[in-house]
């Protein structure tokens, strides 16, 4: 899991897709943190993202490092929203204090079940790595 977490931070923006119907949505995304062994991540229960995951968890990330190599995770969003996770998110990214706080009826934060990441390089060489 920390060969995924470290790639995710220092490329700092990802990218996280989600279903409607049969729609595709793609957003940037910046945060992200390990809680109880799982890779979490926050999201507003005020945005389509929130409503998206709740109708259908599977989603996949998408981040590319300065050198091209591809990290792809996959896995199904479980919301752990608790007072703790939100402390630890406001802790790990003091920057989401200017939209959130710990108790306000919108902080939503989820962990990945079931996760799966693949890292490829530029020349296609593929690493599967532990989440």
């Amino acid at each position: 899991m920390k060969e995924v977490l470290d790639f995710l931070k220092e490329n700092k923006v990802f990218y996280l897709a989600t279903t409607s119907g049969d729609q595709p949505h793609v957003r940037a995304m910046g945060f992200v943190m390990e809680y109880n062994g799982k890779l979490a991540f926050c999201t507003s229960n005020q945005k389509d993202m929130y409503q998206q995951l709740t109708l259908n968890p599977n989603v996949e990330i998408c981040c590319v490092a300065a050198n091209y190599n591809t990290l792809r995770l996959c896995g199904k969003a479980v919301f752990c929203t608790s007072a703790e996770t939100q402390r630890k998110a406001l802790e790990v990214m003091p920057a989401l204090g200017k939209m959130y706080a710990v108790g306000d009826g919108k902080f939503e934060i989820f962990c990945l079940d079931d996760a799966q990441a693949v890292c490829q390089t530029m020349s296609g060489e593929k690493k599967t790595l532990a989440v």
